[in-house]
């Protein structure tokens, strides 16, 4: 029985949460800075093993009207990536609006600045985490 642990990838920052060993909460969230997406992929990789992920979801992000851009095309490449390096099965996870909502949450909270800046993709991470494990309790 192990981890699920959700990836909010970026260009320069990744956030990352883990789920708890129930899978119904989320552990832990943390930002992992790596411009390079072949890194980037090894760190993800290694955090998935360090923390025992039996599932990665990864941030697939969809333009509004459902289409798929630049970036939702970097999500499938990182996904490509990990799969060579052998990471467990990894899910593109719908993630629309949830940098928009991690900035309002953020804000609402008082970090503003620079204190924002480093913790928005965690903040993402977890929302994109919070959504799997919520479709989760719906089957």
């Amino acid at each position: 029985m192990g981890r699920i642990m959700a990836v909010d990838f970026g260009d320069v920052r990744t956030g990352i949460a883990v789920s708890d060993l129930s899978k119904t909460l989320v552990g832990e969230a943390f930002v992992i800075k790596e411009p390079r997406m072949d890194r980037a992929a090894e760190r993800i990789f290694n955090e998935a093993v360090q923390r025992g992920a039996e599932k990665i979801i990864l941030g697939y992000p969809k333009n509004m009207n459902g289409t798929l851009g630049e970036r939702a095309e970097k999500s499938e490449r990182l996904r490509d990536k990990l799969a060579l390096l052998g990471a467990p099965e990894v899910i593109l996870w719908d993630e629309r609006r949830t940098t928009v909502d991690a900035h309002r949450i953020l804000s609402e909270s008082g970090r503003n600045g620079k204190k924002r800046k480093e913790t928005v993709d965690a903040v993402a991470a977890t929302l994109i985490l919070e959504g799997y494990l919520n479709s989760l309790r719906l089957l």
